[in-house]
């Protein structure tokens, strides 16, 4: 990863502060009794809650304890995971307050949300800004998922939560190319539900070898914050995203039985490479030590796991509670692709959702912050091998091939 990007000097100055120290675990300490006490201290009480999540503390120590002592983590590395860590665990105490507060939001039902859910640079980024343009649409902004509850205004939240998702760019200013995290724009499932210290986000930004999470366990606090998150409020249908549903779909419908669930696609060849890219870049931010090889062998092994298990399960169930995007119908014609898409559902397509999506096509600047650089090869990839791999997904679900990147 070195050779391919230089770090930023603030950047590389921090972390040479903990290497001056004898590494960056005495500069910047990641210990469960530690930071449960410091959160409890914040908080004024002791109280983390029952999310219906399970017993999360002993998936909170397991954790600290892989990102400590196995992940590899530099000083800023270091520095932003244990800010996550005591966010999370201040979000369970804050959240436990507002619900004592107010206890009437037990009863709300998150009902039929849809979830979009594909490979990296399948279009799920882009599908997932324009859905949510959609008024009876309602996707979760960074800012009051990370700071749903507690202390300060919503001004304060939203002030916090730029300076940590924008940070990452910071930290690497190539990352912007990949995925543009800003505190105003709709987040992912993954950083929703951090608190719950069961989730992918965890295994995304490290590696944590050992660290099993529990799938559905972070599902149940998702529903948990969705339903407080809503309470006064339920006009508007759910819309949420992440590529790692296509691993759990299995958990996902236990949690959320009347889910619909928007596939995107696209050539492999494409997506799998930029998947590795996009992960491999994610580890570099926290790390200097990032095992590519093991990155690239996991991700193409769940990929095409995932691509493989939900190309059976829609052949058995064809009636099953799924809608396609293919991003090439995306990108030449997104009013049709989503039009076609809200048919499948039974859902509503208002001319005011359309004229929305034209308008903000229309004013998204294309590589607003400069261009992903990278091929497959640079990975040890081929477009013959990821073709065949997964050429039962390619051919059921008729993938439109695109001119090899090599």
């Amino acid at each position: 990863m070195a050779d391919h990007y230089r770090r930023p000097d603030l950047v590389r100055r921090l972390n040479a502060m903990g290497d001056s120290v004898g590494g960056a675990q005495h500069l910047v300490p990641l210990n469960a009794d530690g930071l449960l006490a410091a959160a409890v201290d914040a908080a004024g009480h002791d109280d983390f809650g029952d999310f219906n999540d399970g017993d999360w503390e002993p998936r909170f120590r397991h954790l600290v304890e892989r990102l400590d002592t196995a992940a590899r983590l530099n000083t800023v590395g270091r520095l932003m995971t244990r800010q996550e860590l005591l966010r999370g665990l201040g979000t369970r105490l804050n959240l436990v307050t507002a619900m004592d507060a107010d206890p009437t939001w037990a009863g709300e039902q998150v009902e039929a949300p849809v979830i979009v859910t594909g490979p990296a640079r399948s279009g799920t980024t882009i599908l997932f800004e324009l859905l949510a343009l959609d008024p009876a649409m309602r996707a979760p902004a960074a800012w009051e998922v990370l700071h749903p509850a507690g202390p300060g205004t919503a001004g304060d939240r939203l002030a916090w939560s730029e300076g940590e998702q924008e940070l990452w760019a910071n930290v690497q200013p190539e990352f912007a190319a990949i995925h543009e995290l800003r505190s105003d724009l709709p987040v992912e499932c993954v950083t929703l539900t951090i608190p719950s210290f069961a989730g992918t986000h965890w295994l995304m930004v490290a590696d944590i070898p050992g660290w099993p999470g529990d799938t559905e366990a972070n599902y149940r606090y998702e529903r948990t914050l969705l339903r407080f998150l809503q309470h006064g409020d339920r006009s508007a249908t759910w819309l949420l995203k992440t590529p790692s549903h296509l691993m759990t779909l299995e958990q996902l419908f236990v949690v959320f039985p009347d889910a619909w669930v928007v596939q995107t696609h696209r050539d492999p060849v494409q997506t799998m490479p930029s998947t590795v890219s996009t992960t491999a870049m994610v580890k570099w931010l926290r790390s200097d030590d990032v095992d590519v090889a093991g990155t690239t062998a996991g991700i193409l092994a769940a990929f095409n796991w995932a691509l493989g298990a939900v190309t059976q399960r829609r052949r058995d169930d064809p009636g099953a509670q799924f809608a396609d995007v293919h991003f090439s119908d995306l990108v030449a014609d997104p009013v049709d692709a989503i039009g076609r898409a809200y048919e499948q559902m039974g859902r509503a397509f208002s001319d005011a959702h359309a004229g929305a999506i034209a308008d903000y096509v229309a004013a998204k600047p294309k590589g607003k912050f400069g261009t992903h650089r990278y091929t497959p090869a640079d990975y040890g990839l081929g477009a013959e091998g990821l073709r065949t791999d997964l050429a039962d997904y390619i051919e059921h679900f008729g993938v439109t091939l695109e001119e090899d990147p090599t």
